[in-house]
This record gives C-alpha cells, structure tokens and sequence, in this order.
C-alpha cells in the first residue's frame, strides 16, 4: 500500500513537470485565496495581541473613574452628555467613604505632557509627561518598578522630593548611568530618583516609557492650572469580588456627587477588561471579511483546478487505456488523479501561507502591531486546500476511473 501511494506521488510529480506552465497558474490561484485569508488573519492575530498587550497595562481586575468612561457615545465629535471634572477634594471623600474590603485605592492626574527633565547640563526636549500620583499608583496601573523601589505612604504624606522614571530615561537623558539616586530637575524642583519602571513600550504610537511619577501634593503644588481632572482606580484582590466592588464603588461616587436615585451618573467607570472586549468584538467581523475573501478566491481556484484536471484526463485517455489494460484497478486509476490534484492543492496552500505569512508581517511591522505566528490560519489554510483537493479531484478521477479501456485506446 505504502509502495502504491509512493508511485502515485511520483506520477502526479512527473504529470505535473510535464504540464508546468498549467501548474504553475493554477498554483498561483490558490496560492492568492490563501494569501488573502493567511495574511488577514495574521493582521488581525497581530492587532488583537497589541490591544491585549496594551490594555492589560491599565491592571488585573481593576476598574478606574474618570470624568468620562472608555466607551461614550459621542455624536458629531462631541460627547452626549458633559459631565463635571472629578476635583481632587472628591477623591478623597471617595477614598474615605469606600471601603469595600481587599481593595486598594490610587487618586492621580496628569499634570502636563510637555515637560522639560534636566539632568546636570543636559535636558530632554519639552515632550515628557509628569504624572501626580500615590503609593498605589504603580500597581494599579500594572506598571512594574525593575529598578529601586515604589513610594511608600511615608514618601506621599511627607511630601518628599522624589520621582519615579519611566525606561527611556536610561537610553537618554541618564544613558551608561544608574539613574537611582540622581537628582533631576522639573520646572526648577529638584527630585531625587528613587525607581526606574520596566518598559511598556507604545499605545497606537504613544510611548508611555517617556514619563514622570512625583507625589500628587507636590505635583498640586507645582501645577496649577484651574479645573485639574483626577483619576481614580481601584484594584481588588480576587476577580470573583470585581463585580460587587464597581458596584459598591458606583454607589459610593453617586453619594459623593450627591446624585438623587432618578439621575444617571455624571461620571464613568471603566472596567480594565471593558474596552479591550468591546474592540476583540470588532475584529471578528474581520476575521469574518477575511474568511470571505478568501473563499470567493478558493471558490474560483477550486473550479480552475477541477478544469485543468478534467483537461488533464482527456489528454491522458490513451494513457488510462493503457494502465487499464495492463491490469489496473479504478481505484488505482482514481488515487492517482486525486494524488495529483492533492499535490497541486498543497503546493498552493504552502505558497499561500508563506505569502499570507509575510505580508501580514510587513503590515503589522509597519503599524507597530505584536506579531504572531497565526497558526489557527496556518492549519485553516491546509485544511481548505485538503477540501480543494477532494472537491475538484474526485469528478475527474472518477470519470478516469471509469474511462473503457478499448475506447480509451481508440482515442486520438
């Protein structure tokens, strides 16, 4: 059996060697049905591992209030409704009356995003963000201190004239240094270096490693620009507590905002797993629009290759009559064409896949998307060339199977 199945292959290589140019086209067709689907699907795979990377930078099971949350309609540009900023006296009046249990709770603002960092005589361009924030901040935040250590409740409450860097300072402005216990300065405000955070890299093109965190009093002190909008997350221990908390909080900052139970709430919360859900919903629909594609192309491919097949056994008639009447069988006959037409089907898909796998890869490296290898499309593209094979080599191996071989000999 191994033996047949091995002479099959030879013949259907030999068949295709001898009608190249025909192989060659009908290879190319699938080959672009393939490539459309592999490299939409590797496109997709790439964004939907850059959203994931992203988003899980704001924290586990955390949930953050801000003026406005993740997902607000928005009609013409602007927002349905305008809601009041978060002050900073109603952060702590938060703070004061939530106290659900196992939870952790970060007040902070942005305090500019054009700041100018000295570092002896050197300086960095005015694009560095300044954040106010306390000793839970980091680790609500999901950001990770790989060099000296966090605040601590000590550092906040006293005020204390030290900073935390984001990792770009170490190939810049303190590059061939470490940057623990050096004294930089802001706006004129020396702060002595205590922590380096680990790498975030980009967020659609944003770096979030080019960046500051000082105690929030002392960023208050320094900016002060009217109407300052905070933040505030909250972490929880256990993900099965989540719900219940931003519930509890919800309850919590209506209270603060002294909200009757008739009105809706002129603040959002946003949930650390809600947005990254709400675009993961999104690329099905491309995952959708590439399967489309690529079977309208493989639709065309499949009737292209059962034509070449059926072309293939015309031309071959005298050669079956041959076979048949040295002694084989139909099956025989039959394996051999469907061989033939599976070879086909194969080289296609492998040119596909390394097509659609490259050109995906360009694209994603271009947009700074998180490549990976999209297996799941790699064995869909397999598998629906398998099923190409099979629908367009069965018609024309049966019908060589069942050619008579007297008339297949009498054909000219």
């Amino acid at each position: 059996m191994v033996g047949l199945v091995k002479e099959n292959i030879k013949i259907a290589l030999g068949s295709i060697k001898a009608q190249l140019l025909r192989t060659i086209l009908t290879v190319l067709i699938i080959a672009i049905g393939i490539t459309a689907l592999v490299g939409i699907l590797t496109v997709v795979s790439a964004l939907e591992n850059t959203i994931s990377k992203d988003f899980a930078s704001m924290g586990a099971n955390t949930f953050t209030i801000n003026q406005y949350d993740n997902l607000s309609r928005r009609h013409g540009g602007e927002r349905e409704k305008i809601n009041p900023i978060i002050s900073y006296p109603e952060t702590q009046e938060f703070k004061a009356k939530y106290n659900y249990p196992m939870t952790f709770t970060s007040v902070s603002f942005t305090a500019t995003t054009t700041a100018e960092v000295k570092y002896e005589n050197d300086k960095t361009d005015p694009e560095v963000s300044v954040l106010g924030v306390d000793e839970n901040f980091t680790t609500n935040s999901g950001l990770e201190v790989v060099k000296g250590r966090n605040f601590t409740g000590f550092d906040i409450s006293n005020n204390n004239p030290v900073c935390i860097l984001g990792s770009d300072f170490e190939k810049k402005l303190l590059a061939d240094i470490n940057p623990i216990d050096k004294t930089i300065s802001i706006r004129g405000t020396k702060f002595k270096v205590i922590g380096v955070l680990k790498e975030k890299g980009s967020t659609f093109g944003n770096s979030q490693d080019l960046r500051v965190l000082i105690p929030i009093q002392v960023a208050r002190t320094m900016f002060t620009a009217p109407n300052i909008n905070y933040s505030v997350s909250v972490m929880v221990d256990k993900k099965e507590l989540l719900d219940e908390a931003v519930d509890n909080a919800t309850i919590t900052m209506r209270k603060v905002r002294k909200l009757s139970p008739l009105e809706d709430a002129n603040f959002g919360l946003s949930r650390s797993d809600d947005l990254i859900n709400k675009i993961l919903d999104i690329t099905k629909y491309l995952d959708i629009s590439a399967w489309v594609i690529g079977v309208i192309t493989i639709f065309g491919s499949t009737i292209a290759l059962m034509n070449i097949m059926l072309v293939s056994v015309t031309e071959r008639t005298r050669e079956i009559g041959t076979r048949k009447a040295l002694g084989a069988k139909r099956s025989t006959i039959a394996i051999q064409f469907f061989m033939e037409t599976l070879v086909i089907g194969q080289l296609g898909g492998l040119l596909g896949v390394v097509l659609g796998i490259s050109i995906g890869y360009l694209i994603a490296t271009l947009i700074e998307f998180q490549f990976a290898v999209p297996w799941l499309a790699i064995i869909s593209a397999f598998i629906v060339c398998f099923i190409v094979a099979i629908v367009s080599g069965s018609y024309p191996a049966l019908k060589a199977s069942k050619l008579d071989p007297i008339e297949a000999l009498r054909y000219e």
